[in-house]
Order: structure tokens, then sequence, then C-alpha cells
């Protein structure tokens, strides 16, 4: 990216953003409008969302189908009318519930007339409303004076006469009431009154419904004049935002933005056609500098899911969108687990992918990503021989055939023993791809800070990590298969076994990282960096077992997921041969697809969390960045 700033005659504002807004290359720094047009322009484009969000929820096929067009002005109009109606119902709305509020409160009253009470209290005589446990009622004193109303199981309800006539005497005290009396608020008009208003205002609430639903014919014109009022807001926000000079007749306007690199030949030839000042330059360190990502086609299948989780890498940061996809792949295969489901999500993403063509639409970027993702769920769940949940002895023998046995549930299932290895082969298949994930974030720090000692503390993290991922075989899977007190075979990067004991690659990658990690020019800094945050750098020796074994859950949400999948099947079974067999059909829908939701959520939850929390934390990413938006027509 390039930071660019560009001057204009300020008499030439206009012409010159509509110029650069046709250009459609520069992301410009936020700015804020003001003055009365950009008001105008920001009340008639919140109208327009508002109203488009009211109509949007009326379910009408009639009127999704008669979509009547109007024009900019007039749909500004019709959304200020449909805002209204909106708050009209809502203050209706509220005033019924309230209104039944006090009916309910006052309910086992009978019904209260404040009108009486009124003229009552002209004639000096004032009733209050109790209510009192009856036990209580029974004991009060003669010189009380009561009107019994009625009594339900335990409470009774009475008049309390305030004054009876005359205006000097008040000859009921409420002091000689016991506390358990409790006094009635009355309500602001007569229980007859606010049950008629409910009848008038339920009328007169379904007559203005019937308003708004009547004009979801215009929900697609709403919707697009909001798309053109957000561009004429975005417009004029820069119009009146932009940085002005307004003294004499050569008046200045500025703005900054930033532009790709690739780019900026194009803005210095428009600049020169228009007389432009313009200047580049390197963004600043503490620029906040907008991210375009640039991927190939395969790559740029994961955009649909970073675009969902609003997730963007710093200016500064690595673009892992390519580790990203891959291992995001392996773990939605994996959470899934079933070949059965991986089987449907393949078959749906063709679908997609022929309904759009057969259109003429070029494929999208979501076909491609569920393919994907459906091939690596069918892929895991054959080497599984996991197939809808159907018991191995039910599966056709070329299925379990084609199962990896170090992880086939069907070898699993023929003896305890078989079991045992086959659960210890997949924990360690998951630990090792936590190890595998996780080098590659220390390797990419290792590249990128190799040209400084500081290199030497991502190194020792790398250290830790192997060494720690061996502690994690021993303590979660086996430490009889996985001693302690036996050289550890790797071989993974060398032709030939390298043995090495764990403690010493923990200790020197402790004491590499102790020393590098915080370096910035001296050795002696970056050690008494690390001793400030000591608690800190020791717990991060913990965090990497944490980590590591985090990847366990992998396989936990996946043996869930089969779980459900087998219950489900255990439960439609026997409805299939029967008279009931279409409950057992509805059972057998219900269930997968709910088992498929809850493997969606999985996904979000685990398989993301892998990539932007333990794999980001450990490459020292934030993910702290914005998306380039060029301001663009």
């Amino acid at each position: 990216m390039k930071k660019i700033s560009l001057v204009v005659l300020d008499a030439e504002r206009k012409r010159a953003l509509q110029k650069l807004r046709k250009l459609g290359l520069v992301h410009i720094e936020e700015v804020e409008g003001k003055g009365e047009t950009f008001n105008a322009y920001k009340n008639d484009c919140e109208k327009l969302h508002s109203a488009y969000a009211v109509i949007s929820e009326i379910k009408d096929k009639n009127a999704k189908n008669a979509q009547q067009p109007l024009s900019l002005e007039d749909a500004s109009v019709k959304a200020a009318e449909i805002t209204a109606w909106s708050a009209e119902v809502k203050d209706m709305e509220d005033k019924i519930l309230s209104a039944k509020t006090e009916l309910e409160r006052l309910g086992r009253w009978g019904g209260v007339d404040t009108d009486d009470l009124a003229f009552l209290q002209d004639k000096n005589i004032s009733f209050s409303l109790y209510e009192i446990p009856t036990d209580k009622y029974a004991s009060l004193g003669e010189e009380i004076k009561t009107i019994f109303v009625n009594r339900d199981k335990n409470i009774t309800r009475f008049l309390l006469i305030e004054k009876d006539g005359d205006a000097n005497q008040n000859v009921s005290d409420k002091a000689f009431l016991p506390p358990e009396a409790y006094a009635v608020p009355l309500p602001p008009v007569s229980t007859r009154r606010l049950a008629e208003d409910i009848e008038q205002l339920s009328a007169a609430k379904k007559q203005t419904a019937e308003k708004i639903a009547s004009s979801a014919v215009y929900a697609e014109a709403i919707k697009k004049a909001a798309v053109l009022a957000e561009k004429a807001l975005e417009f004029e926000n820069l119009n009146s935002g932009m940085g002005r000079d307004e003294a004499g007749e050569y008046a200045l306007a500025w703005l900054t933005g930033f532009i790709p690199a690739s780019d900026l030949a194009s803005l210095q030839t428009a600049a020169k056609e228009e007389n432009w000042a313009l200047v580049s330059a390197d963004p600043a360190e503490e620029d906040a500098v907008p991210t375009k990502l640039k991927n190939n086609k395969l790559v740029s299948l994961i955009y649909p899911l970073s675009d969902f989780l609003d997730v963007v890498p710093g200016y500064r940061e690595y673009d892992i969108s390519g580790w990203f996809l891959l291992f995001f792949a392996i773990f939605f295969g994996m959470i899934f687990g079933d070949a059965g489901y991986g089987s449907l999500l393949v078959v749906l993403s063709l679908l997609m992918t022929f309904i759009g063509l057969a259109k003429g639409k070029k494929p999208k970027s979501e076909a491609g990503l569920l393919f994907i993702l459906g091939a690596a769920t069918l892929v895991w769940g054959t080497l599984t021989c996991s197939w809808f949940g159907i018991p191995h002895d039910k599966l056709p023998a070329a299925l379990v055939s084609l199962a990896f046995e170090p992880f086939s549930s069907a070898y699993a299932a023929q003896s305890e023993a078989n079991n045992r290895w086959v659960v210890q082969n997949l924990q360690i298949f998951c630990f090792s791809l936590a190890l595998f994930h996780l080098s590659v974030a220390h390797i990419k720090s290792i590249a990128r800070n190799i040209r400084s000692p500081k290199f030497l503390g991502d190194f020792g993290a790398l250290l830790m990590l192997w060494g720690m991922f061996y502690v994690v075989l021993n303590m979660v899977v086996d430490n009889q298969r996985f001693p302690f007190d036996a050289p550890v075979p790797i071989a993974a990067f060398s032709a030939y076994p390298i043995l090495y004991p764990v403690a010493a690659f923990v200790a020197v990658g402790f004491a590499l990282s102790f020393v590098f990690s915080s370096y910035e020019g001296s050795i002696k800094d970056s050690i008494l960096s690390s001793l400030k945050n000591l608690i800190s750098v020791l717990l991060g020796v913990v965090n990497v077992f944490s980590d590591i074994v985090s990847y366990i859950r992998l396989w936990a949400v996946g043996l869930a997921g089969a779980a459900i999948s087998s219950t489900v099947n255990t439960m439609a079974g026997p409805m299939l041969g029967g008279f009931i067999i279409f409950a057992g059909i509805l059972l057998l829908v219900f269930g997968h697809g709910l088992n498929l939701i809850l493997n969606v959520l999985s996904v979000i939850v685990h398989g993301v969390r892998l990539n932007t929390l333990e794999f980001s934390n450990h490459l020292g990413m934030v993910w702290a960045g914005f998306k380039y938006k060029p301001f663009k027509e």
C-alpha cells in the first residue's frame, strides 16, 4: 500500500470526488461529514433502512411476486410513512400491554370505577383499596371502618373508609392497619374504560398493520433506494468532511487515503489530467493501513468464511489464507467425521454449481469451499469407517475395506485391545496435527526474523513445542508407549532417525526463548524484559502444553457427533420395518439434520478457534486489520 495525500481547489471539490469515485482505487481515511445536506441524506438513509427492516419481515408470496417500482423521492416518502406506521403500532402495543397489565392486576376486584370514587371524593367520602391475609382481616379492630369486597383462598379484599362525610374528621387512620395490609393503587381510568381502550387500540393496530403489509410490494424498490441513499451519503460525507481552507478565491480542499502500489500510476495519471496536487509515500508505522488480500483462486475460496467471521489480518501481519483453508478443511472433516455427511455436502456443492451454470452465472466461491469441506469430510469418514452412523456389520464390505485400520472404528469394535489401540492412534494424530500446525507458525516467525538474533527466540519456542509434544504423548496417550526415560525418534526432518531427550529440548528451547524473544538490539534488555515478565514467561511453557492438548477436541467432538448419529439410527430402526415407516423416515431426517446443524456450530466454535487463536497466538497475530474498501461507484 501507498499512503496518498490529494489537494484540489475547493471549487472543484465535488467534481474531483466524482472523478475519484469513478477511478475506484483509493481507500479514503475516515472523515466526519457535517452540514444540512449531510444530515438530510443521513435521515433519508436511516428511514429507508428502517422501513425495509419492517416490511422485509412480512412473509407474503403475493407481495413478493408483485413488486412495484418507486422513484428515489417516492421511496423516501413511502419509507417515512412506513416508519411512522411502525412507530404507531409499537406505541399502541405498549398501551395495550399497559392496559392489560392493569386489568390483570385488578381482575379479582370485579372492576373498579374511578369516576364513582371521584364523585364520592367530592362528597368528602374517601375509599382506599386494600388486600390483607384473611386471618389478619378478621382481627381488625372496630375503630377501623371497612367494606368487605371478596376473598379467595388466602387474601381478603376490602375498602378502607378514610372519611365518612365530615370534612374535618378523619374517622379511620391507616396507622391502625397491620403491616400485612397492602394498599392497592388505583388505575388511571376505570377498568371498563381500560377494556374499551384495549378493544379500540387493537382495532386501530390491525388497520395500521394492514397498511404496512400492503406496502410490502415496495420492498425491493425501498431496498434499492437504500443502496442509492448509502452511496449518496458516502459521497456527501466526504464532500462535507474533507479538510478545507475556505478563505480566498483559491481555497483548497484535501484528503488522505491509501492505494495499492500497483494502482498508483493510474491515480498519478488522473492527477495530471485534473491538475490535482498529489503526494505518495510508504505508510508510517502509526498509520492504520487497510488490508487487501491477494491470492490465487483456490486459496480465495476461504474468503466467504473470513468475511462471515469478519476477521482480517493487519496490514503488517501475515496473510495465512492458504494455511487457514488447508487446516480448516482438515478440522472440518474431523469434526463432521462422517463420510455420508461428506457425500451430501459434495452433492450439494455440485448442485449449487450446476444451477449457477444453468443460469449463466460463474460458480460461487461458497460452492467451491463447500466442495472442499465435503471432500475432506468424505475422506476422513472413509478412513474411520463412519457412514451415517450405520453399524459396521451392516455396512457393505467394500466400504469397510476402504477404512484405514489404525483409525478404523470397525477394527476397533473387534476387541478391547483394538479399541484402545485405535483410540490412541486418533489421539496421536490430533496431537501430531497440532505439532505440525503450530510448527508452521514458529517456522514463519523464524523466517521473518532470520536477519536478527530474535530468530533464536522463535527457534527456542519451536524446540519447546517439540519437547512438550512428547510430554503430551506421555501424559495423555500412554506413558508406557512414550516413556520419559527413553530418547524420542523423529524422522520428519531427516532421512535418519534423530534421538533427543525431552528435557533437553524443553530446557534449551526455554533458555533461547528467555534470552532472545524480546530482542530489540540488546541481549541485556531482552533478558531484563523476560525477567520483568517472569511469571508470564513461565506460564508460556504451560500454555504450549495446553495448546497442543486443545487439539484433542477434534476427535472428541467428532466422537460426539458419531454417537448422536448412532442414537438416531437406533431410535428410528424399529419404525422402518412396520406400518409407521414414515415416522421412522421423519425421525431419521430430523435427527441427522439436527446433527448436521450441531456439527456446523461445532466447526465454528472449535475449527475456527484453532486457526484464529492457538495458531495465531504462536504466530503473533492479533487480527487487527480492516478490509481495503476503495471509494468507488
